[in-house]
């Protein structure tokens, strides 16, 4: 998302909330990671690894909105997740990609591949 006037202006986009949002939830991040390892998300809703992931999406927002554009964000997450440990990436990759399932990817992107029908 790009905040209208920063560059035609000069504005120093550091002194934005979402500045101090990336800060904060970058830390969080990270450390949200290797809490979340172990943690199963089907018994019991709002634990740890619900945490991490919901940190990882804010600072990817925050980002975003701070820099302007949605890869920024992308970086961010990206820079969170090389600090966690190998077992901290699988447990968070693993809960995202049975989120997507739950959530309907497979079928909203059905269409983009017809030959494996």
């Amino acid at each position: 998302m790009r905040l209208p006037g920063t560059s035609d202006r000069g504005r120093d986009t550091r002194y934005f909330v979402a500045a101090e949002d990336v800060s904060r939830l970058a830390e969080q991040a990270a450390a949200g990671l290797e809490n979340a390892v172990g943690i199963e998300w089907y018994e019991r809703h709002g634990t740890e690894v619900d945490r991490a992931a919901r940190n990882l999406c804010l600072l990817r927002r925050a980002r975003a909105g701070e820099k302007g554009s949605p890869q920024h964000g992308d970086e961010a997450v990206r820079r969170a997740l090389d600090t966690a440990s190998t077992p901290a990436l699988v447990w968070m990759a693993s809960r995202a990609i049975s989120y997507m399932d739950e959530s309907g990817f497979p079928e909203a992107v059905e269409p983009w591949f017809p030959e494996e029908d």
